[in-house]
């Protein structure tokens, strides 16, 4: 097989028409021997029951339907196991980023032969002020902490080759930062500018937003954990400094009288500093913990392929099930 399409369904039914239409007419362009995998990720509305008559009726297309709904990016790396062509284009069902990005990133592959996988960058970072500052934000924090930094703005569409992905779903994370997974598996990387369009509301809110931002720092920098002690070391000195000076004083000027505020505002800050620091050790044990568990990263209800109708899962369906289980 040529080319396999991985895309993701999460309250993406209002897309899933156009998007097959779209990718369908891009793929051909570039060969008939390929597939269309959708994970539906536990996707609350009919996302689903659109795939499935989209498969009914293509035997193009292939249905992950998962047990629940485990995130984004577990999806997507449950669909990259799944990828069997020497192509695999991966994008969202959304429409933000077109269809038609397959043919341009084809295109440039063609032209760097070397080169293993083709990704997109905004040319403009899309939304309003707070998602472009906080999304400038992000980055400049990661590529600050990080060992490894990321390209800044990049989206979820690439054109990557087979040995690329089969490096990057043997990674083990249980707590999946992609952003990170897609950057340390190294090989050649091409970046394509694109542009991004908006589809309006997001189903990424401002408190998954943190939790993503905390989960990729811990995921891929020890580097907190260093300044805890270089923050501890910093104000040990400057209590001993001020120690000796208030000493120095008491002897040679006379008492001092230390003032309410100033008693309060050092209890205060240095009890913030304390509770930060456990807090932030709380949270890297918690990644040992869950990443110690070994559940298994994704679990599938039931996988739609090679035919057409609902059929019972088989032998074809639990073996492919098994590498995801020993994630």
């Amino acid at each position: 097989m040529d080319l396999s399409v991985v895309t993701t369904l999460y309250r993406s039914s209002p897309y899933i028409e156009e998007f097959y239409r779209r990718i369908t007419a891009a793929a051909k362009q570039i060969t008939t021997d390929y597939e269309l995998i959708f994970v539906d990720d536990g996707s609350p509305d009919n996302s689903l029951d659109v795939a499935l008559s989209l498969y009914a009726r293509d035997p193009h297309v292939r249905v992950i339907e998962l047990s629940r709904n485990f995130g984004h990016h577990r999806a997507i790396v449950t669909g990259l196991e799944h990828a069997r062509s020497e192509l695999v284009f991966l994008l969202d069902s959304d429409l933000e980023e077109a269809p038609e990005l397959l043919q341009q990133f084809y295109s440039d592959m063609q032209a760097a032969p070397s080169a293993d996988v083709v990704y997109g960058v905004q040319r403009s970072r899309k939304g309003d002020w707070f998602e472009k500052i906080s999304g400038n934000l992000f980055y400049w924090i990661f590529n600050l902490l990080s060992t490894y930094p990321i390209p800044v703005n990049q989206v979820t569409a690439r054109l990557m080759k087979q040995r690329y992905v089969k490096a990057l779903v043997q990674h083990r994370d249980r707590e999946v930062c992609l952003l990170g997974l897609l950057a340390i598996t190294g090989f050649r990387q091409v970046a394509c500018p694109v542009d991004k369009g908006h589809k309006g509301a997001t189903t990424y809110s401002l408190l998954k937003r943190a939790a993503l931002f905390v989960n990729a720092i811990t995921s891929f920098s020890n580097r907190p954990l260093v300044f805890i002690f270089y923050i501890g070391t910093a104000v040990v000195t400057v209590s001993a400094v001020s120690g000796i000076a208030l000493i120095v004083r008491e002897l040679f000027v006379g008492p001092y009288l230390a003032g309410w505020a100033s008693l309060m505002v050092s209890i205060w800050f240095l009890g913030g500093l304390m509770i930060f620091c456990v807090g932030l050790v709380g949270v890297y044990l918690s990644r040992v913990y869950m990443e110690t568990k070994e559940r298994p990263y994704t679990i599938i209800r039931h996988l739609h392929q090679d035919g057409h109708g609902d059929a019972p899962t088989g032998e074809r369906v639990r073996e492919t099930e098994a590498p995801i289980a020993k994630r």
